[in-house]
């Protein structure tokens, strides 16, 4: 619990940092004036295809060896799936942030119209909650690396696309690491009734 409680830390710093001008500049550098790069688009719109396959992957094959460890990981998946949602919708209606191409419409440049709620990014908010639930259910650097890999370039590309503050893309990463952990723990804590540590990162794909 003490790694929730100092990504809650970051969240909160991040949400207070966002009101300074760097925020808007670190967008700007990263936003071109034709965000119409193919590859950073399909790293934008990958996150729900890994976050569908991922724990449709674990469950298939759980179903097909017999082993029900698989498929416990992939309900601990889901389980971060809807403990991210519920506090990234939270957090967009609590703030209420405009996007930053709608607050700079001559500064940012989006890839498409875009609207709603800014912070934190949704995007990167699953990309990194499905990053740390296959992490924590893996404990391969094999896997934990590019699961961080991915789930930093979704957050690149939705600033890149003009969609997001850096400081959105950074409360969004925060919000995804603690949805997979407080899963994480939930599943083993209270549902399996295990401890976080004895896990079932030994049965694998």
């Amino acid at each position: 619990m003490k790694k929730l409680r100092i990504i809650g830390f970051v969240l909160l710093l991040s949400t207070k940092l966002s009101a300074q001008n760097w925020d808007i500049d670190i967008t700007k550098g990263i936003n071109p004036d034709n965000p119409n790069s193919a590859f950073w688009k399909g790293m934008s719109t990958s996150v729900s295809v890994v976050a569908v396959a991922v724990p449709a992957t674990y469950f298939t094959m759980g179903l097909v060896r017999k082993q029900p460890e698989l498929k416990h990981k992939s309900y601990e998946m889901v389980g971060a799936f809807l403990i991210e949602t519920a506090l990234t919708q939270g957090l967009k209606y609590s703030i209420n942030r405009m996007r930053p191409a709608e607050k700079y419409p001559d500064e940012i440049h989006p890839y498409k119209d875009l609207h709603g709620k800014s912070m934190p990014s949704g995007h990167t908010a699953l990309a990194f909650a499905t990053a740390t639930s296959l992490s924590l259910n893996n404990g391969k650097w094999y896997v934990i690396v590019p699961a961080y890999l991915w789930a930093a370039g979704v957050g690149y590309s939705r600033m890149y696309l003009g969609a997001h503050y850096f400081s959105d893309v950074m409360v969004g990463a925060a919000v995804g690491v603690a949805s997979g952990f407080a899963s994480h723990y939930i599943f083993h804590k209270w549902i399996y009734k295990e401890k976080p540590n004895q896990s079932s990162r030994s049965v694998g794909l």
